[in-house]
């Protein structure tokens, strides 16, 4: 499937997994999406599995943005506790497409607990609460980081209950627009095939210490950190000359700064030099530098200290302090500040996934995870510009699941790719305006922009079908059971119904009486912000020996 043939499905508003080889344009087509809701005013949020995926499209992490952050399991308490933030309330209310690039390094469980946080915070039981859902990636590249030892981050998301029942139209792009060399690309698609031979390994053992030709110096890429900052910051010593400091500055609260310093790949305290070698971190198409730009530092501008550098295509640029922020309804809550550079003569594998390089030197003698080393193959453009530092077979494992499953994945796409083909154009359009009226946005006729009424779901809401089920006389675990919905989500209909009818007759599901006055009492000594959260009232009756779960919480508050 073409880039164009992916955009057009996307246009329609079904469930996508965008996926193709490294260096297919993905994220490139995922910016391109971006501007066409932007343009037609459909808010979307731009999330990634990591903090330096998502600088790519001046996004957040998806752990971040659905507030998740770094749990492992999402219980009813937590979901309770999350819903207390207006902030959350804020962007799940106006986003009407959610992007998570980079899907292969997200846990299975983490893309659970992203799915239930979306249905409770849309108050839909739709997948994903009814939002478009765009995922990117590719399962050959690198896969989850499983730090704790913990089995519920095992797994990647196509094992997943969110992804089974999200059934997402597949668009497995086959363009290739990183590789400028046939054999390069030859051994890279025999890796994904699991057909790498003979010829293929001589290919890369005769880049051993290779001597690179072009005069461009190579970044080196290693799979451990400690490896990273030695280099780097040896050669830096090694040069004669004074050295600036550049230190990073924050605003907003420290929570959210922690979180942006994380992602970003600036350095807190960026240490540089005349001749050291850099490279940018931050896309700036006007000052023409994008990230995984390469290039040397050739002096300091006079009046400002900031760093002149020549990049490697002989282009010079003015490097000023960029900002990495988070913002909320158009409002940066938290941002910090830096120069966009970083130093270059070393940097790991992992940091590297993303970016695309003339040149490197690799060590793939140390790999410890599947797609490390297609990763770092990956990231450069030509066999000639690959030099080994240290290499073993192994390096090249695939995971034999993706392997099986990518076979499916390129079905799956073939057929999609047929399907959608049929349309006529008059067909296409439609599709898209309807998608268009659905998210509330807007279409421009002539010279003007109209906005729509959103088209009305001729699905009976969720909460009517509870209703009729309560006015039958069922209680809660009958209508859950009757409904296939968990306990905590029809006490959600409930609250919404006594909401919207008051007069509705509830008195069958009341609990006992000790539970109500309890719950009435501890209601009565919240302090003003703390009214209308569950967290409060648990504590205070925690304090005072009544062992109420947040359920019973909520079904006593239904009667006070």
């Amino acid at each position: 499937m073409t880039q164009e043939q992916a955009f057009l499905i996307m246009k329609t508003g079904v469930n996508i997994y965008l996926t193709g080889s490294a260096g297919s344009g993905k994220t490139y087509l995922l910016n391109k999406y971006i501007s066409y809701l932007e343009s037609h005013d459909i808010s979307v949020a731009i999330t990634a599995s990591t903090g330096i995926a998502a600088t790519h499209m001046n996004g957040m992490t998806i752990h971040s943005w659905s507030g998740i952050g770094i749990r492992s399991l999402l219980e009813e308490k937590d979901l309770e506790q999350l819903e207390e933030k207006k902030y959350l309330w804020k962007r799940f209310d106006k986003a009407r497409v959610l992007i998570i690039d980079e899907v292969s390094m997200l846990h299975a469980s983490q893309l659970d607990m992203v799915e239930r946080v979306c249905r409770r915070f849309k108050r839909n039981d739709k997948p994903f609460g009814g939002l478009q859902i765009i995922l990117s990636g590719d399962f050959f590249q690198l896969p989850p980081i499983n730090k704790s030892g913990d089995e519920n981050e095992s797994g990647m998301i196509f094992d997943s209950k969110a992804w089974d029942i999200l059934n997402p139209a597949v668009c497995y792009i086959e363009e290739q627009h990183r590789q400028e060399d046939d054999t390069l690309t030859e051994i890279l698609n025999s890796i994904r095939t699991n057909s790498i031979d003979e010829k293929h390994y001589e290919l890369l053992r005769s880049r051993i210490g290779a001597k690179l030709k072009s005069d461009i110096k190579a970044t080196k890429l290693y799979t451990h950190n400690v490896n990273v900052d030695d280099i780097n910051n040896i050669e830096l010593s090694l040069i004669e000359k004074e050295e600036r400091v550049s230190h990073m500055t924050s605003i907003g609260p420290e929570m959210l700064t922690d979180i942006l310093k994380k992602g970003c790949l600036a350095h807190d305290k960026l240490k540089l030099k005349i001749g050291a070698e850099v490279m940018c971190i931050k896309n700036n198409f006007e000052e023409g530098y994008v990230n995984g730009s390469r290039g040397k530092i050739i002096e300091f501008n006079k009046e400002t200290g900031n760093p002149i550098v020549e990049l490697y295509n002989g282009k010079k640029i003015l490097l000023k302090p960029e900002q990495w922020a988070i913002e909320e309804d158009g409002k940066v809550k938290a941002s910090v500040s830096q120069i966009p550079l970083r130093l270059a003569w070393a940097i790991t594998i992992h940091k590297s996934q993303g970016m695309s390089l003339d040149n490197a030197e690799i060590d793939l003698s140390r790999t410890f995870s599947y797609g490390m080393g297609y990763v770092a193959l990956s990231r450069v453009r030509t066999l000639e510009g690959i030099s080994l530092v240290g290499f073993n077979n192994e390096s090249l494992r695939v995971d034999p699941k993706v392997f099986e499953f990518d076979q499916d994945l390129k079905n799956q796409s073939f057929s999609n790719e047929l399907l959608f083909r049929k349309l006529k154009n008059e067909e296409q359009i439609k599709l898209e305006e309807d998608f268009i009226n659905r998210m509330g946005g807007s279409i421009k006729k002539g010279n003007k922009k109209i906005k729509v009424k959103t088209i009305k779901d001729t699905k009976i809401p969720s909460i009517e079908i509870t209703k009729e089920l309560l006015e039958q006389g069922k209680d809660i675990n009958e209508i859950s059971a009757a409904r296939g919905l968990v306990r905590s989500t029809i006490i959600q209909h409930l609250e919404d119904i006594v909401k919207k009818y008051p007069d509705v007759k509830i008195n069958h599901i009341k609990p006992n009486s000790k539970n109500i006055v309890s719950v009435r009492k501890a209601n009565e000594k919240l302090k003003d912000d703390e009214v209308g959260k569950l967290s409060p009232i648990k504590n205070i009756l925690d304090k005072s020996g009544i062992d109420l779960s947040f359920e019973d919480i909520r079904i006593a508050k239904l009667f006070i």
